[in-house]
């Protein structure tokens, strides 16, 4: 695409100014997109990067722009409204980056990809990760469906560099669109178990005695499918945690919370965050994700990360991790999550067990490594003039086996 205003060469020596653009907030907010940021983002900073997140002001404590963890947090202006938050945030943010001119403009998810031809227009260099097929979503209608997936065109066709979270996902942007996309993986952070339960007290849990699930309140994630499978077979003396919350409280929210309340074991604790989250995933007995649509999941990362036995949708991003067989069940198959809930229940993992998933997805799915995997790609964007024709300047980055 030939621009009209020409990008800005960066100068030799100074720090690699990166803009981020596509996350409702950060710290602690969310979200898969939320959360892969927030990891990437610090680390990239202590490598030296300069980072600007912004952000949507309703999502975050303090309005004005500030600092966080080496990140400087910007806070824009959006109105509160599922069909309009997302691209009037987009719109604001690529006009503030134009202003502000960093080096790179990395955009995250389909839908703000929609506007990667006006960020490129405007002289920006831009990389699009590609978190997951959104227009998939239950929750959209027609139009915003329709919307999604011109993102999705926009941002493999205009962006200078891209990137998916997930290799099925890039087999899937290579084969459709023809362009050179490189898989670089969500990953996780292993963390020391707490030995505190304060929030498992709270919520009448016992550890090792309860399982859990860990999402946004939205359809694809199948509340309702792991409430029934739990009710109609639940193993004596267990609970059901379902945490998180709607970022726009609707039908679904309401009723999953409904069924919740009304489901002898079952307790909603709703969003948590810090030190609570880490007790309720740490000190759990089994996680569960029965969903119809990922891109990679953190959360199902992070259970792993902890050591804990997982029973998961039987769907490609789930599939990449590599989990045993027994641990995958059919999409809305009440019968057979029941099963594997019983089954997983009945065998809890010894010590030893936890230390092989601990160390498997730490090794795979490290955090560090992918920044130096996206750093390169940061960098890739300024050897332009020596790349050969066809290549978009990427090499395919390695990864481990899981």
């Amino acid at each position: 695409m030939r621009l009209p205003i020409k990008p800005r060469r960066r100068a030799p020596g100074r720090p690699l100014k990166v803009m981020m653009l596509g996350l409702r907030g950060l710290p602690r907010v969310q979200g898969g997109v939320e959360r892969h940021v927030e990891e990437l983002a610090s680390r990239l900073a202590k490598s030296g990067c300069s980072i600007e997140i912004l952000v949507r002001q309703p999502y975050v404590e303090r309005k004005g722009p500030h600092r966080w963890s080496g990140l400087l947090v910007m806070p824009l202006p959006v109105p509160r409204a599922r069909s309009l938050e997302a691209l009037v945030h987009t719109f604001v943010g690529v006009v503030h980056a134009a202003r502000r001119g960093p080096d790179v403009l990395h955009i995250h998810a389909v839908g703000p990809s929609l506007l990667v031809p006006v960020a490129r227009a405007l002289g920006l260099r831009v990389v699009v990760t590609h978190h997951g097929f959104d227009y998939d979503r239950a929750k959209w209608g027609r139009i915003a469906k329709t919307a999604l997936r011109l993102g999705e065109w926009a941002g493999m066709r205009f962006a200078d560099r891209r990137i998916a979270v997930s290799r099925s996902i890039a087999g899937t942007m290579k084969e459709r669109y023809g362009v050179a996309i490189a898989a670089v993986p969500n990953g996780v952070t292993p963390q020391a178990r707490p030995a505190s339960t304060g929030a498992l007290q709270r919520f009448g849990l016992t550890p090792r005695r309860y399982i859990i699930m860990l999402s946004r309140l939205v359809p694809e994630k199948r509340h309702f499918d792991l409430i029934e499978a739990f009710a109609q077979g639940a193993p004596e003396g267990w609970r059901l945690a379902i945490v998180g919350a709607a970022d726009h409280e609707d039908s679904y929210s309401r009723l999953v919370l409904a069924a919740a309340g009304s489901t002898p074991g079952v307790v909603a604790t709703g969003f948590q965050s810090g030190l609570a989250l880490r007790e309720l995933m740490a000190h759990a007995g089994l996680f569960v994700l029965p969903s119809s649509h990922e891109g990679l999941p953190i959360a199902l990362l992070e259970a792993l990360a902890d050591g804990l036995p997982v029973i998961a949708s039987d769907i490609p991003a789930n599939r990449e991790v590599g989990l045993p067989e027994e641990c995958y069940v059919p999409v809305g198959d009440i019968p057979a999550l029941t099963a594997a809930i019983a089954n997983s229940c009945a065998k809890p993992f010894t010590e030893a067990e936890r230390d092989a998933a601990r160390a498997r997805v730490s090794h795979a799915y490290d955090w560090d490594t992918i920044a130096g995997d996206i750093r390169r790609i940061y960098e890739s964007l300024h050897r332009d003039e020596d790349r050969e024709p066809g290549t978009d300047g990427l090499t395919p980055l390695p990864r481990p086996s899981p």
